[in-house]
């Protein structure tokens, strides 16, 4: 470990020295600093006075990060366990802070996107990275602020409301007969924007039945006023061989389609002291799954499942701060042939008041979500947050939370050859607090925070011998603890160098099984994140990206890639290797990750 580390830190120092011969360009674009962020909430506060970790990525960092989508950008931010299965984002978990892909909640302008099927594709609805302003990852017990699921954190996409250009178009090429199109067109006047993207990828597979077809659109229209009306569409469907995705390894003919469908509509209201936010929406996913491709007749899922909601969230100022304060009431529905026709209701209720004293050096936070649903009942779920503005740049915060999330019609009744369901699974719960320390100035941002949680009837697919089958069970109680160091230096407007390292130990109970599809075997240790990305001269600019990885099994890996871009008037050329040291590794499912590879695109703007 102390080897990789320190050749990790040498590269990163030698490019520093390397790149001074060509000066890191400062040129005109401008950046807005973290402290004038807000975050999309309730009280909406800006980043900076946040008493929780909080860590954006904005247009500009995706932009410079040189990935062409998100799930490969996420793999940068350390402690964000991204398990993918396959290349790009044919199917991707995302874990953060030790927790399952079903206890990190993804939310889109707001909107909360949980599975109620299966958490495995919640990143399908991950937008183009075209259509995105930034994305904001909350760090930490959500429920009281995004209810269920926030269960060890909350990702939330912000979208653009206009482009800069009035059309993007690029050209994919890629290893593996990797193959995309990208589409990406906006107006604006006065009284509305548009923007609509459309893209279609394909690849031959690197490795026996793992070629994939995917295509997505979106569309978001804002209706301009002094109360402004939002309206977003989205749509994806992936169609890809799933050798050794789900069942065994050694089940490597299986085959999968899925769709993610967005719709939503959201206004805006505004006053000196008080705002009011309404939505409504419509989300919907769909999964084929066939064990054997183009044999259905032996065995075949399809699941169809819909969530219609309505969500409201307002804040107005009083004496002695903000009170913030929301609800939601939604209809959760699955159609399928193995889980049958399932349905439960949901309603959330948010109560949090932001107290300000000390000439607004001291804030605290208390807060409160009630919670129901049809087939749990009625729950309640407090936080707290408190900050200290020890000086302008320098913060100090501590928050507390209670959490939960509810079982997944999958981990309720889906069964299999290797699987079992189990109807009688309660609610996983958790107790977890953090305590940290963020400076943010012109130049630098860092942070520094100790995390803790203990989590109760904790969901994972387990057994005690290689015979059995998986049972989804309430296993034992989960102790997790650690910490995650950010450190982010700015040179001049556009290039940066970003350093972040996460640290876990998680502790079971008196029960312990012997294997475990989710939680025990491949929980991350430690993770470490460089990158350094910038301007080589005034049309070069390049990204270097190192993820290092230790699980909680000992097994290690150092995955590095590079990127070089060079502009060409309205044309943008941009190289990319990926794997260069050429790692054998995976990340989940012992399913072998791809060696080095390569890609290359080419964008047009008008």
């Amino acid at each position: 470990m102390q080897k990789v580390v320190r050749g990790i830190f040498k590269g990163i120092l030698f490019i520093l020295i390397f790149s001074k011969g060509y000066a890191f360009q400062k040129d005109s674009l401008i950046i807005n600093e973290l402290d004038e962020v807000v975050l999309d909430g309730r009280l909406g506060q800006l980043i900076s006075k946040q008493s929780r970790t909080v860590e954006v990525i904005s247009t500009s960092d995706l932009q410079r990060s040189g990935y062409t989508n998100v799930v490969e950008a996420l793999q940068q931010v350390a402690g964000l366990d991204i398990r993918r299965r396959g290349v790009g984002p044919t199917q991707a978990d995302i874990n953060l802070r030790g927790g399952t892909f079903d206890q990190t909640l993804l939310l889109i302008d707001g909107i909360r996107l949980e599975d109620a099927q299966t958490g495995h594709h919640l990143s399908n609805f991950l937008l183009p990275i075209e259509m995105i302003e930034r994305i904001e990852i909350i760090r930490g017990p959500s429920a009281r602020i995004y209810g269920p699921n926030a269960f060890v954190g909350a990702i939330n996409i912000v979208t653009k409301s206009s482009l800069e250009n009035k059309g993007l178009a690029a050209v994919d090429y890629g290893s593996f007969g990797q193959k995309g199109v990208r589409l990406t067109a906006g107006t604006t006047n006065e009284k509305a924007s548009l923007i609509a993207h459309a893209s279609f990828a394909n690849s031959d597979g690197y490795r026996y039945n793992t070629d994939f077809k995917s295509k997505t659109f979106a569309l978001k229209r804002v209706i301009h006023s002094k109360n402004p009306t939002e309206i977003i569409g989205f749509f994806n469907d992936r169609r890809f061989g799933a050798n050794g995705f789900y069942a065994t390894p050694s089940a490597t003919d299986q085959y999968e389609e899925t769709q993610a469908s967005l719709i939503a509509v959201t206004h805006k209201m505004k006053g000196a002291d008080w705002s009011l936010t309404p939505r409504v929406y419509w989300r919907r996913g769909q999964d084929m799954y066939e064990y054997i491709r183009n044999r259905p007749e032996i065995y075949r899922n399809l699941h169809i499942a819909h969530k219609l909601g309505l969500a409201l969230d307002g804040s107005v100022d009083n004496a002695i701060g903000s009170l913030g304060f929301g609800g939601e009431v939604a209809s959760i529905s699955i159609q399928s042939n193995n889980l049958g026709e399932r349905s439960r209701k949901m309603a959330n209720l948010f109560l949090e008041q932001r107290i300000s004293a000390m000439n607004l050096r001291l804030d605290i936070t208390p807060g409160v979500v009630v919670n129901h649903f049809s087939t749990v009942g009625t729950k309640v779920y407090p936080g707290l947050d408190l900050g200290w503005q020890i000086n302008p740049s320098l913060r100090g915060y501590l928050n507390y939370g209670k959490t939960f999330r509810v079982p997944t019609f999958t981990d309720l009744y889906y069964s299999d050859r290797t699987t079992l369901g189990n109807e009688n699974l309660l609610p996983e719960t958790s107790n977890a607090f953090e305590i940290g320390l963020r400076k943010v100035n012109s130049k630098t941002e860092w942070s520094i925070a100790y995390f803790n949680r203990n989590s109760s009837n904790l969901i994972d697919y387990v057994k005690q011998n290689d015979d059995a089958l998986f049972e989804a069970q309430n296993i034992a109680n989960l102790s997790t603890k650690g910490f995650d160091l950010n450190y982010r230096y700015r040179f001049g407007s556009s290039s940066t160098l970003s350093l972040a390292y996460t640290y876990m130990s998680q502790s079971f109970g008196e029960e312990v099984f012997a294997f475990s599809r989710y939680t025990i075997d491949n929980d991350l240790k430690h993770h470490f994140t460089a990158q350094l990305s910038g301007k080589l001269t005034k049309t070069t600019s390049g990204s270097l990206n190192v993820k290092w990885i230790e699980r909680a099994t000992g097994r290690t890996y150092t995955v590095v890639d590079a990127t070089l871009n060079q502009s060409l008037s309205i044309f943008n050329l941009q190289f990319g290797a990926f794997n260069l040291l050429n790692q054998s590794y995976w990340e989940t499912s012992f399913i072998p990750m791809p060696g080095r590879n390569f890609g290359l695109n080419l964008k047009y703007s008008l």
